[in-house]
């Protein structure tokens, strides 16, 4: 069994005014990010829409020292970028579509991913989404160690760093026995 992990496809992280953004590079991948996520809905795979949920006057989190204030809690940064708003909310009602908020970089950190994956006898994950480098790449590695199978979606994955971006694929592909497909 398969399940796609759509990460962080924001206002903030694309539009070209979002907060912390990928910009043109983040804006590229829509097409094939909305046509993977429609394959999945459509064949009754799990979706699951991993959105990071901040609050700027947390002290704690030490993202808030590193970069500019973006995902905030009830703002419209937190919003699905482009096409894939209307796709989340034309099917965010079905049993195999879960929205949840993510806390620090990686899906499955503080959250219960791991667990809904597994009661679903999911086996391999399908990682599309911002940032190649940061999020995505946090997700895939906790997903590597927890035994699951990960394919990244290429044309459906960027970054604001075009070096980490394929520095990020490389390490999918020949350190964490990721397909790239």
């Amino acid at each position: 069994m398969k399940a796609l992990l759509s990460i962080d496809y924001t206002e903030d992280f694309v539009a070209t005014d979002g907060a912390l953004t990928t910009g043109e590079a983040g804006q590229g991948i829509e097409t094939a990010l909305v046509e993977v996520t429609k394959r999945f809905i459509e064949n009754g795979d799990f979706v699951a829409f991993a959105i990071d949920a901040h609050d700027p006057s947390d002290q704690y989190h030490p993202e808030n020292k590193l970069f500019p204030p973006h995902n905030v809690i009830g703002t419209s940064g937190r919003r699905l970028y482009g096409s894939l708003a209307s796709v989340y909310e034309a099917h965010q009602h079905k049993e195999t579509v879960y929205w949840f908020d993510k806390r620090h970089y990686s899906a499955f950190s503080g959250t219960d991913l791991d667990i809904r994956l597994r009661e679903r006898g999911i086996t391999e994950v399908h990682l599309t989404g911002v940032c190649t480098d940061i999020c995505v790449l946090h997700t895939a590695v906790d997903a590597y160690n927890s035994g699951y199978q990960i394919v990244i979606h290429e044309q459906a994955v960027q970054s604001f760093d075009s070096q980490g971006h394929a520095w990020a694929l490389n390490h999918f592909k020949n350190t964490l026995g990721a397909v790239i497909v």
